[in-house]
């Protein structure tokens, strides 16, 4: 038996949510698909994949201790196969509980 579910491919943006909240547990995940705002540029000109540029609003308790640039490494790290196959750029917000709110 199968589901019509299990057989649907996800956008990368699904993939991209999935890949971030189940690694980094997010309290603030927001995943922003900026493409149409690249079209024209020659990095993505001629290419089928719709899907390339992002903009990355997270909050995760996985980031206190680290440097702003371990946490863009981290994330990069996750998206890895993303990036290898069409993704081609991402703006990334990358915070800590305590930075979103520090009176708690």
């Amino acid at each position: 038996m199968s589901s019509r579910g299990a057989t649907a491919v996800l956008s990368r943006a699904s993939r991209i949510r999935s890949k971030l909240q189940t690694a980094l547990e997010a309290t603030v995940l927001e995943v922003d698909d900026v493409s149409y705002q690249h079209a024209g540029h020659a990095a993505v000109k001629g290419s089928s994949d719709k899907e390339t540029h992002f903009n990355l609003n997270i909050v995760s308790p996985k980031f206190e201790g680290q440097s702003l640039v371990k946490r863009h490494r981290l994330i990069y790290d996750l998206l890895a196969d993303e990036l290898q196959s069409g993704l081609h750029a991402l703006s990334i917000v990358a915070k800590t509980p305590h930075e979103t709110n520090p009176s708690e």
